[in-house]
């Protein structure tokens, strides 16, 4: 193993000397390379784009999204899989987040998982993997075994892969049908990639899942419109966001969201369309969820 040739275990020229200054000068060298992300970000929003289209596809024919990673990559995916039923309504099956090591590793490090090349496998056959899913493979450096496994596994399954990587050339680009490689530079601490790595990550996976569900119908201009209220902020927020679509009084947008059934969606086009809670279903079902295609 080569480490010095990926970009992520590279050494930093700017933070030399991070650990002589004081606590403000080093949280702000930390913010100031914490600045370079979103531009290099930028630089592969095409290929954002180019997952997200395939991942929108998969869906519409009954496939899912996984996210395979290890450490801190793995972490995240679970994150942003874990985020997308309370936001969007889907089901807890629709997006998943694998990492090596299973459950445990979500909280502490289980020593060698990443590291096998078959458990990644193992994991998708558990659930059913098929042509018709899309997996996601996120390692920093582009050299994870485990990620390795599970995409050239989903390859000879015939999904779609996808390889996010923060490190050019890498092993993990060969393998996946399409790269989305962020070169954000070396880390504050080299080779710390839960920073600016583990950063570019976690701005890549909201775009990925948030235009997903945006393509999907699940946003109506840039309200969460399919929001689950599960608790008195989510109920509260639910109510505002029908209030803000419509213009309807607050009497009108709760006597709606209880005929609804709690959904904000069918209480929208209720009110915009003038219909009942049936109708209304009826009318996005025919819309595919789409709220502005119902009110037409």
């Amino acid at each position: 193993m080569n480490l010095e040739k990926l970009l992520t275990e590279s050494r930093n020229p700017d933070t030399l000397d991070i650990d002589r200054l004081s606590t403000l000068d080093v949280v702000t060298k930390i913010n100031s390379q914490d600045q370079l992300v979103p531009l290099a970000v930028s630089k592969v929003l095409p290929q954002i784009a180019q997952a997200v289209d395939w991942i929108v596809a998969a869906m519409d024919n009954g496939g899912r999204l996984f996210y395979l990673g290890a450490g801190t990559s793995g972490r995240l995916g679970i994150l942003d899989a874990s985020e997308c039923p309370p936001t969007f309504g889907t089901p807890a099956e629709l997006v998943q987040g694998l990492i090596a090591g299973g459950e445990t590793a979500v909280f502490r490090a289980v020593e060698g998982a990443e590291d096998s090349l078959t458990l990644a496998a193992q994991d998708l056959t558990d659930r059913n993997l098929s042509p018709n899913d899309i997996v996601v493979g996120i390692a920093a450096s582009g050299r994870t075994p485990y990620v390795i496994g599970g995409l050239s596994f989903a390859n000879k399954t015939g999904c779609h892969t996808v390889a996010l990587v923060c490190s050019p050339n890498s092993e993990m680009a060969v393998i996946a049908d399409l790269t989305i490689c962020v070169e954000a530079g070396p880390e504050v601490i080299m080779g710390s990639t839960r920073l600016k790595a583990g950063t570019a990550q976690k701005l890549v996976l909201n775009m990925l899942t948030t235009a997903t569900m945006i393509r999907r119908g699940k946003v109506y201009s840039n309200l969460m419109v399919d929001v689950q209220a599960t608790n008195k902020k989510l109920i509260e927020r639910a109510k505002r966001i029908v209030s803000l679509a419509t213009g309807a009084t607050r009497e009108q947008v709760e006597a709606a969201i209880e005929q609804a059934g709690g959904s904000a969606k069918v209480a929208i086009v209720m009110i915009l369309a003038g219909l009942s809670a049936e109708e209304a279903t009826v009318r996005l079902e025919h819309a595919n969820g789409f709220v502005a295609k119902a009110i037409r």
